[in-house]
């Protein structure tokens, strides 16, 4: 389900005017994430700490307004909940992208998602379906072996491309605690540096509230 924004009315509208200008109207930032208590969590419960940060990032996402806004056809629309497209690596060292379903639930989240990610392992190329190339989701990657400061993306610039790119990092020790570096890469005339942190803040709480033992 979306609504269209009424741009005329839109108090972002002239934001949104000007940097649909540009050549590359996407901007990123990467911020460490305090995953301590969730990573300790999934190690102890033999949690998918994969799914469990990929649940929460979409929780963020879903909470944060502005992450939920598309451009379609020059319009602006609201969609009210958003997915993931992730790429899941294989074995062989390539990867799938895969369309990965949010549920408020975890444990539904992580038995549809595993689901989901061993057709993926199993299978070959990139499978790339029509399902990939929605546009109520973000597109999301890990790469756990690289802890990483900044990050770029390959995309389209023929300003038809709105989809939040989210990527997370190796976990790391800084200061005796387990942090996670998380990026995100977003069009400036629906996403500003705030919404981000709003985004951030969400994520920061939800990997701060773990299931009851």
């Amino acid at each position: 389900m979306k609504k269209v924004i009424d741009l005329a009315s839109w108090n972002r509208h002239e934001h949104f005017a000007f940097f649909s200008q540009c050549d590359e109207p996407f901007h990123g930032i990467v911020a460490n994430i305090d995953c301590d208590a969730a990573y300790q969590h999934c190690k102890q419960t033999k949690t998918s700490f994969f799914l469990f940060y990929l649940h929460r990032v979409l929780q963020a996402i879903n909470d944060t307004e502005a992450m939920r806004y598309r451009i379609e056809e020059g319009l602006v629309v609201e969609y009210a909940r958003i997915h993931a497209n992730a790429t899941i690596s294989r074995t062989d060292h390539t990867f799938g992208f895969c369309p990965i379903q949010f549920h408020e639930d975890f444990s539904v989240f992580s038995t549809d998602a595993g689901s989901a990610m061993e057709k993926v392992k199993n299978g070959t190329g990139l499978c790339f379906t029509d399902e990939c190339k929605r546009n109520d989701a973000i597109h999301f990657s890990a790469m756990p072996w690289i802890n990483f400061t900044g990050i770029t993306h390959a995309r389209r610039h023929d300003g038809m491309d709105s989809v939040p790119k989210i990527s997370a990092g190796r976990c790391h020790l800084q200061n005796g605690k387990m942090q996670l570096p998380v990026a995100s890469f977003v069009h400036h005339g629906l996403v500003d540096a705030y919404h981000i942190h709003q985004f951030l803040s969400q994520l920061q709480q939800g990997m701060n509230e773990l299931p009851e033992a």
